[in-house]
């Protein structure tokens, strides 16, 4: 029985269902106040400029639902990380347009940077990216996105807006962030020819790594990123036989322990100033996906603040 299976007895009758707050990992006030957490889950249900799928406005919410399923103690850390507390804010209400998305997100992750909180933000679509991105950029000085994902994002405009979560990398390079993206496996000739030459974009192919059976490509991408690190995981970066709850799905993705490697390599050898988890467009009766994304945060945390 997991932690969100719970059963009690009422007159006689046995009653199931979860019972735990809706916060994430459901935990007591103790372990979720604002003050003493030093992880804030911001949670970012926009869907605008999706191209292909839908459903992203959903992923929060379902995520943080099946984070309450996790188990408390991590087995490879030794320890239970919730205990660094874990606040979970409402859902972020940003019914405008991308470009005022953007500023609303940029604002909260501000405030709470301020506050020396390490924020993850859960997606909604990829564009909220660019929120925090800027946030840590005024706040936290240079430093490398790396982007785990299917697709480059770094069209300068797409379907009208250069907010698009197409464009999403392309404007992070705009605040000098360089970028190192893991996973690649899709992406336009326009996109191919603005990454030729340059210095500040590291692509590193999913056929190199899995195709080629390339070895040394968690340490290539780790070298080539700078001391402080902003991570942004986008769920199509997994195969779709592990997740095949997102909008634009791409065949031939990571693995769960591919994705959990890099991860734990760069807080390992990289300051993590903060992440996001976009992308994930729930399907009905499919948990497994819900699952992956939120335990995929809490090991994020569990790496950044192991003893």
């Amino acid at each position: 029985m997991t932690r969100a299976h719970l059963s009690c007895y009422i007159s006689g009758v046995m009653i199931e269902g979860n019972f735990l707050p809706h916060n994430f990992l459901g935990l007591d006030e103790k372990d979720s106040g604002l003050e003493n957490s030093k992880v804030v889950i911001l949670p970012v249900p926009y869907e605008r400029t999706v191209s292909f799928g839908r459903g992203t406005s959903k992923g929060p919410h379902s995520i943080i639902y099946a984070s309450r399923s996790v188990e408390l103690y991590d087995d490879e850390l030794k320890c239970e990380p919730y205990e660094v507390g874990i606040h979970t804010l409402p859902e972020l209400e940003c019914d405008v347009d991308p470009e005022g998305m953007v500023n609303e997100v940029q604002a909260v992750c501000t405030k709470l940077i301020d506050n020396d909180k390490f924020v993850i933000t859960l997606g909604g679509e990829h564009s909220i990216t660019l929120g925090a991105v800027r946030a840590h950029r005024e706040k936290r000085g240079k430093f490398s996105v790396l982007n785990i994902d299917a697709h480059c994002d770094l069209r300068d405009s797409y379907e009208g807006t250069k907010y698009n979560h197409a464009c999403v990398m392309r404007r992070a390079l705009e605040e000098g962030c360089p970028l190192v993206e893991c996973g690649i496996r899709s992406y336009s000739k326009e996109e191919a020819d603005f990454i030729r030459g340059r210095s500040d974009v590291r692509v590193i192919h999913a056929r190199e790594i899995l195709e080629s059976g390339k070895n040394d490509w968690i340490d290539e991408a780790v070298s080539n990123l700078l001391p402080n690190v902003y991570i942004s995981v986008d769920v199509d970066s997994f195969d779709p036989s592990v997740i095949p709850s997102t909008g634009t799905p791409e065949p031939g993705g990571f693995s769960w322990y591919e994705v959990l490697g890099l991860l734990r390599k760069t807080f390992l050898g990289k300051n993590v100033i903060g992440m996001d988890i976009v992308e994930l467009a729930p399907i009905a009766g499919i948990l497994g996906p819900d699952v992956l994304a939120a335990k995929l945060a809490y090991k994020s945390i569990g790496y950044k603040f192991r003893t």
